[in-house]
C-alpha cells in the first residue's frame, strides 16, 4: 500500500541526490585552474543528460529489472515499460515504481561524474562522453544488479550496502584509478603550481554535498522511517568527524589547519560512511569518520610524494573511502540498529567481515578491469583520450568549449 509520507520523502530525496551533482560540479572545479574551471563542471553536468537518457531505456531495466542469473536484469522495462505509479512489488511497497526508478536513477548519474575528478584538466570531451555512457552500461549497471537488484548474486552472499559504498564510491574509485594509469599526468605536474584557483567555490560545493548527503544515505531506506533516521545521524556524524579528524593530521604534520583539507576530510567521511549509514550505531559511524579522515588524509599525501596524479582525489578519497567503509561495516554493523542487516565482527559474527571483504575484492577487480579495458579501446579507436600538449596548456575552457569562467 503505498504511504503518501514515504513518496514525499523519496521525491524530496530524489531532489537531494540531484543537487549532489551540481554541488560536486562545484567542489570539483573550484579545485582546478581558473582555465579549466567550465570543462570540469561540464563534465559533471552532462552526466544528467547523458545517464538519464541511457538509465530510461538500459540502466533502470539492467540494475533492477527481472534477474537473469544473479549477474544482470533482463530489458523487461525498456523505455520504462510498465514502470507505473503503483507500488513495487519487489524494491519498495509503500512508494510508486516510478519513484524508486527516479530515485535510483540520481545515484545512477552521480557516480560517473565522480570519476571526472580523477582525469581533470587534461581528457578529450567526446572520448569522455563515450567512455562514460560504456561505463555506466558495463560497469555500473551490473555492479548495481548485484547488490541491490533482486537476485544479485553478491546479495544472495550475503554482501551489504546500503547506499552506495560499493556500488558508487568503489566503481567510481576503480574507474579513477583506471584512468590515471591510463592518461598519465598532467603537463608540468610537479613543476608547475597547482593550487586550487577558488576555494570558497570548494568549500560551497562541500556544503551542497553534505546537503544532498542526507537524500542519499537516508533515503536509502526507502522510506520515512527510523532506519532513515539512524543513517541520517550516521551520515552528519561520520561527515562531522572526518573533517575534524583530516584537520587535526594536517595541522599536526604540516603546522597549519586548511580549509581545502576541511573539505577533503568531509567528503571523506561522508563517502566512508555510506556502506553502513542504515546499519551502525552512532558512536560507530563517529569511529568510522575518524578512521576515514585518517586514513584518506594519509593516502592523499602518498599519492603526492609519488608523483600519481589523481587530480582531485578521487582514488584516495573516494576509492578508500568505500573499501574502508565496507569492511567497517562488517566490522560495526548490529542487527539492534537494523534488524533487517546483519551482526559484524564486534556483534559476534565474523563470517560477515569476511563476506564483506569478498564484495570489496570482487566489486574492485572488476570496476578496474572494465574501466582499464575500455579506457584502452577509446584511446586507440578515437583518436587518443588526451587533448593535445597546446590544448593543455592552453586550458581546457578556450581550447574545447570556446568559453572563460573569468573575464578579466
Amino acid at each position: 500500500m503505498i504511504s503518501g509520507a514515504d513518496t514525499a520523502f523519496i521525491l524530496v530525496s530524489a531532489a537531494l541526490v540531484l543537487l549532489m551533482t551540481p554541488g560536486l560540479a562545484i567542489f570539483y572545479a573550484g579545485m582546478v585552474r581558473g582555465k579549466n574551471v567550465l570543462a570540469t563542471i561540464l563534465q559533471s553536468f552532462i552526466m544528467i543528460s547523458v545517464i538519464s537518457i541511457e538509465w530510461v531505456y538500459l540502466g533502470y531495466s539492467m540494475s533492477f529489472g527481472p534477474d537473469i542469473g544473479g549477474l544482470i536484469g533482463d530489458l523487461s522495462f525498456f523505455s520504462l515499460n510498465g514502470v507505473t505509479s503503483a507500488p513495487s512489488e519487489v524494491y519498495a511497497t509503500t512508494i510508486p515504481q516510478n519513484v524508486f526508478m527516479i530515485y535510483q536513477c540520481m545515484f545512477a548519474i552521480i557516480t560517473p561524474a565522480l570519476i571526472t575528478g580523477a582525469f581533470a584538466e587534461r581528457m578529450r570531451f567526446g572520448p569522455f562522453l563515450i567512455f562514460s555512457l560504456a561505463w555506466a552500461i558495463l560497469v555500473y549497471n551490473p555492479v548495481c544488479h548485484w547488490i541491490w537488484g533482486n537476485g544479485g548474486w553478491l546479495a544472495a552472499k550475503g554482501v551489504l550496502d546500503f547506499a552506495g559504498g560499493l556500488v558508487v564510491h568503489l566503481t567510481s574509485g576503480m574507474a579513477a584509478l583506471a584512468s590515471v594509469i591510463v592518461l598519465g599526468p598532467r603537463k608540468g605536474l610537479g613543476r608547475e603550481s597547482f593550487m586550487p584557483h577558488s576555494l570558497p567555490m570548494t568549500l560551497l560545493g562541500t556544503g551542497l554535498l553534505w546537503f544532498g548527503w542526507f537524500g542519499f544515505n537516508s533515503g536509502s531506506a526507502l522510506a520515512a522511517n527510523g532506519i532513515a533516521a539512524t543513517a541520517f545521524i550516521s551520515t552528519h556524524l561520520a561527515g562531522m568527524a572526518g573533517m575534524g579528524m583530516w584537520l587535526l593530521v594536517e595541522w599536526v604534520h604540516r603546522k597549519k589547519p586548511t580549509t581545502l583539507g576541511a573539505a577533503s576530510g568531509a567528503i571523506a567521511g561522508l563517502a566512508t560512511v555510506t556502506p553502513g549509514a542504515g546499519f551502525i550505531t552512532p558512536n560507530s559511524a563517529i569511529i568510522i569518520g575518524i578512521i576515514a579522515g585518517l586514513s584518506c588524509y594519509l593516502a592523499v599525501n602518498l599519492k603526492n610524494k609519488i608523483g600519481f596524479d589523481d587530480s582531485l582525489d578521487v582514488v584516495g578519497i573516494h576509492g578508500l573511502g568505500g573499501i574502508i567503509g565496507t569492511i567497517c561495516l562488517g566490522l560495526f554493523a548490529t542487527k539492534a540498529v537494523n534488524p533487517g542487516g546483519a551482526d559484524g565482527l564486534f556483534a559476534g559474527n565474523a563470517a560477515f567481515l569476511t563476506t564483506q571483504i569478498f564484495g570489496v575484492a570482487v566489486v574492485g577487480a572488476y570496476a578496474f578491469t572494465v574501466s582499464f579495458i575500455l579506457l584502452k579501446i577509446i584511446d586507440i579507436t578515437c583518436g587518443g583520450l588526451r587533448v593535445s600538449r597546446e590544448n593543455e596548456l592552453l586550458g581546457l575552457d578556450q581550447s574545447v568549449h570556446t568559453e572563460t569562467a573569468y573575464n578579466m
